[in-house]
């Protein structure tokens, strides 16, 4: 489930039946539930709404959905190898980065982008 960019896992207790769900795509907790399909779903963007503008009310800005980096750590002697082959083809090690990413995921996410 998707709504303005947060996304929501689903799971069924058979035994209350009821679905229950939480966003997963940010560090803030926002759960819902729902006895239907449809009010699973309406609960979902509810949820999502109220805390947006719960956010609002406080003057905080709202935990983005994958802001577009994160941080890796990684051996020093990976790192010095692959920050070797970025510069061997010419290329930025976060552009070389994202390359290696999108050929892994098999799609085109943020091929343009080549910052540092």
């Amino acid at each position: 489930m998707t709504y303005k960019g947060y996304e929501g896992i689903v799971r069924f207790d058979e035994d209350a039946g009821i679905f229950s769900g939480e966003v997963m795509n940010t560090r803030d907790v926002i759960t819902f539930q729902g006895l239907s399909v449809r009010e699973l779903k309406r609960a979902f963007q509810e949820s999502v709404d109220d805390y947006l503008e719960f956010c609002a009310s406080r003057g905080e800005k709202p935990e983005k959905p994958f802001s577009g980096s994160f941080t890796v750590r990684l051996p020093s002697q990976l790192h010095r190898r692959v920050a070797l082959e970025a510069r061997r083809r010419g290329k930025s090690l976060n552009s070389y980065v994202i390359a290696r990413l999108n050929n892994e995921a098999g799609d085109d996410f943020g091929a343009g982008d080549s910052s540092s």
